[in-house]
């Protein structure tokens, strides 16, 4: 079989640029000539066997970050816009929209900024919500879309945070000391105590609101009736904004987001970071789950964590060197709608609107409290092993409305010996993987008996005479 050569041009135009070299310094340093590095940079040739080992000796370069760039997210969001009907007679064909994000990523994120900024005035015009009136009428990104796409483009793990909750986290910071219950209550003692040298007194009440910080008077109030788990969250969520709040400031600079409400959003966010993984140290988590065989109850049990924290820290060790496995996670509600999303493989999600209907995701809300396998092929050939449950939230007292989702976490096929829900699974057979999709625009299966619109750059056939399952034929 011929190995698929590998082009990367971009990744290696922007690893010689942070390393502040010219092109015949770099070229020097990879063993190549000038003319030869140049081809490589305008992916006008692969990336040799020898560059890729001069990158490793000579710089210490991850060299999984030559095929795991952003080019398949970039794809994945540009052929979403592109599906948009005011594209529907220009749109071009996947090849050029390849070949866009392999060599002008920076053109591929100006298009999807431009589209955002349309598709949000638009909606503002079909909404008549008379915000063309106002000064905050901007074609700005939302702050919510902006923030998503700062942790959806950095693989939804940040070095920085991530290794300072980990060194907050030790000395516990082996799998030794992640006995079941250990961790969460050292590094929830930890927290309370970090909280009490600054002079924060922590109280629990019976509110609804999970964490309330008083600056005046100090005083943080958790709720009690909050899950275990949630108020050692809400601890570190607390000692994150207040502890490390230097470190968080300075990850936001170099965000550059465009609104004061994108950078509050995203503080939070990068609090959340630190949260989950001071509660789920980097080391000791990847070492355990690799243990379990990523066994998602015995992980929530051995670091005090839930389910639902649990699936989204594993979506995060993407740590340059010491990679676990590259999971998707989501996260939907009952109408389908994705509240949480991320991929470190090659599933993308859609940026607007629900998740395909035939994933199991969505069935999850049927059978509360039991995890849900399946076995899944998209229309690009990649398969996929993904289980689902439901994450329902109780209100906390009688007549408190419950929140309802369900998230689903999976891998590439390929990693099926290594995870305990693909026991008894038979991946050798074809005929046992359900085709699913993204979204029905960008989603190319001819025969689909839930599709809801037919797909771009297809040609359809309509026969009033006839009708199947859909009222036109995808020819």
């Amino acid at each position: 079989m011929a190995t698929k050569k590998l082009y990367a041009g971009a990744k290696l135009r922007e690893t010689r640029q942070r390393l502040g070299l010219t092109q015949k310094d770099f070229a020097a340093k990879l063993g190549v000539s000038l003319p030869y590095l140049n081809q490589m940079e305008n992916n006008n040739r692969p990336v040799s066997t020898t560059v890729v080992l001069s990158l490793a000796q000579e710089f210490g370069f991850d060299v999984t970050e030559l095929s795991t760039g952003d080019s398949e997210r970039l794809v994945s969001d540009m052929r979403e816009a592109m599906a948009d009907p005011i594209l529907a007679d220009v749109a071009p064909p996947l090849a050029d929209v390849r070949l866009t994000a392999s060599n002008a990523p920076a053109l591929a994120r100006a298009f999807l900024h431009l589209h955002r900024a349309y598709r949000q005035t638009h909606e503002r015009l079909a909404s008549l919500d008379e915000a063309l009136g106002r000064e905050d009428a901007r074609t700005l990104p939302s702050p919510w879309d902006e923030v998503r796409d700062f942790f959806h483009y950095c693989d939804n793990y940040i070095d920085a945070v991530d290794r300072a909750a980990e060194n907050f986290a030790s000395p516990l910071g082996t799998a030794e000391a992640a006995r079941p219950g250990d961790q969460d209550k050292n590094v929830r003692v930890r927290a309370v105590s970090t909280l009490g040298n600054m002079g924060i007194r922590v109280e629990f009440s019976d509110t609804q609101k999970l964490r309330q910080y008083d600056p005046e008077t100090k005083k943080l109030t958790l709720s009690r009736r909050a899950a275990h788990e949630t108020q050692t969250f809400q601890l570190l969520l607390q000692v994150a904004l207040l502890k490390q709040d230097p470190l968080l400031e300075a990850t936001l600079d170099l965000a550059r987001f465009q609104t004061d409400a994108a950078r509050s959003i995203a503080k939070i966010g990068l609090a959340n970071y630190f949260a989950g993984a001071a509660m789920m140290p980097y080391g000791a988590f990847l070492e355990a789950a690799r243990e379990v065989r990523h066994d998602l109850e015995l992980l929530a049990l051995r670091f005090g964590a839930s389910i639902e924290q649990v699936a989204h820290r594993l979506s995060t060790l993407q740590r340059p060197g010491a990679k676990g496995i590259p999971f998707f996670f989501v996260r939907v509600d009952q109408a389908g709608t994705i509240t949480k999303r991320h991929s470190a493989t090659r599933l993308q999600f859609a940026r607007f609107g629900g998740a395909c209907p035939l994933w199991n995701v969505h069935r999850a809300f049927e059978t509360p409290g039991r995890f849900l396998r399946q076995l899944a092929e998209t229309p690009d050939g990649v398969r996929y092993i993904s289980i689902a449950r439901d994450v329902s939230k109780p209100g906390g007292s009688w007549g408190a409305p419950d929140r309802r989702f369900a998230i689903a976490l999976g891998c590439e096929v390929t990693h099926a010996s290594d995870i305990v829900y693909a026991d008894d699974l038979d991946p050798g057979r074809p005929d046992t993987f359900e085709p699913i999709g993204i979204s029905c625009r960008i989603c190319e299966r001819e025969h689909c008996h839930q599709r809801s619109v037919p797909p771009l750059e297809r040609r359809l056939t309509i026969d009033v005479n006839a009708r199947a399952t859909l009222p036109y034929e995808v020819g």
